[in-house]
């Protein structure tokens, strides 16, 4: 038995729970960004800074088997899901709802992850997780019914598409991003079974600065760089540096240790402290509609990440 087993499992932990922390972070603190840059140059900028940092991490190690056919695809899904289609919905969306919004759809994490876990990892789904989906679902649609932006107390805009409020839309995009996150945690611990979790970072990395540079170049174009203040700079390349570079390579480096079904409760940190950073930083504050929602969603959050108690499954 090997007596580092558990420093190593407290270690790996720890990287989840920063991992997710930051994720929350950056999260809330994209809200100043996409007010400066566009989406779609938002996410090149950040894919490219984050591409400059890891340039060494793509090297192949020496002990490092050749990749396969399946693990090329499981990267690219990787990027696509947790890189690209992530960082564009949850963009669009929090640039039409709160930090605290999004803190709440996120609270939906775990919920999903045990719904693709059942879909493609053939994992059960106990009743804890199913009443976790339903408290999710529940919390996420009392928070919709917010109309004001309790922060600045005006109006929620409710000129988007078809009649629909800005809130709400922007409500479903993090959803979306909610649904890609999960993929991210399902093909991760697949990822990290051959691969380092450095490399990893730097290869999903890459494949998103190549799926949003054609996007990117267009948005470049058309924008002054002369108008971004230097706060706004540092601020970019602290979220370049977080969502490319640093949360990834703690989240892979937990999944090395811990099971993808147990990684799920570290999840619990992004809605906290993506809520924590709109509360705190940017003026926004709980009312006890958003109180309730809140704490049904973490409710949710609980149900769907406790173990089973051993023999339950028998």
């Amino acid at each position: 038995m090997n007596p580092n087993l558990p420093l190593n499992r407290w270690w790996a932990c720890a990287c989840l729970a920063l991992s997710m922390s930051l994720v929350g972070s950056y999260v809330a603190l994209s809200k100043p960004l996409v007010l400066v840059f566009p989406v779609f140059l938002l996410a090149w900028l950040r894919f490219g800074i984050g591409g400059l940092a890891m340039w060494n991490w793509l090297r192949k190690p020496a002990d490092e088997a050749p990749m396969t056919p399946r693990t090329r695809g499981l990267l690219f899904l990787e990027s696509f899901l947790g890189n690209f289609l992530f960082s564009i919905c949850m963009l669009f969306g929090v640039s039409m709802t709160t930090a605290v919004a999004a803190g709440v759809v996120m609270s939906s994490i775990p919920a999903v992850v045990a719904v693709l876990s059942w879909l493609f990892l053939r994992e059960r789904i106990g009743w804890r997780s199913l009443a976790g989906i339903a408290c999710a679902a529940i919390g996420i649609g009392l928070f919709s019914l917010q109309k004001v932006d309790a922060g600045v107390n005006a109006v929620v805009d409710t000129s988007g598409p078809f009649g629909i409020s800005r809130a709400l839309l922007g409500n479903l995009l993090v959803f979306a991003a909610v649904v890609c996150e999960a993929s991210y945690v399902v093909i991760g611990k697949r990822l990290t079974e051959g691969l380092s979790p450095k490399r990893i970072s730097a290869v999903i990395n890459l494949w998103g600065f190549a799926l949003v540079t054609p996007f990117g170049i267009w948005a470049a174009w058309q924008f002054d760089f002369g108008t971004v203040a230097a706060p706004i700079w540092v601020l970019l390349v602290f979220y370049a540096l977080a969502a490319s570079m640093w949360t990834v390579w703690l989240w892979m480096t937990g999944l090395k240790v811990v099971p993808a079904s147990q990684a799920g409760v570290f999840t619990v940190m992004l809605p906290i402290s993506a809520a924590a950073i709109g509360v705190v930083f940017m003026g926004e504050r709980l009312t006890a509609l958003q109180g309730v929602a809140f704490g049904i969603a973490l409710l949710g959050l609980v149900l769907a990440t406790l173990p089973e108690r051993k023999g339950a499954s028998k």
